[in-house]
């Protein structure tokens, strides 16, 4: 599975937030690993941190997994 979509979402976002891939991993409680696979597309946050992984970035579901057309969007 390779959701590159949502991974350029997700580096976009933290990015802006001025976050590391580790600052952002400890404040959801992953390691910086797991954030970066995200960011490559080599998976996806597990479905019981997703809503922290919104809060987090400041995104709403829908956009998150929308990727970066439905952040463009709204």
């Amino acid at each position: 599975m390779r959701d590159y979509a949502f991974g350029n979402l997700v580096t976009k976002l933290r990015t802006e937030l001025g976050f590391s891939q580790f600052q952002l991993g400890k404040l959801i409680g992953v390691s910086d690993k797991a954030v970066s696979k995200w960011e490559n597309g080599k998976c996806m946050p597990d479905y019981s941190i997703i809503e922290q992984v919104c809060r987090e970035l400041s995104v709403t579901l829908p956009e998150l997994m929308g990727g970066e057309d439905a952040a463009e969007d709204s």
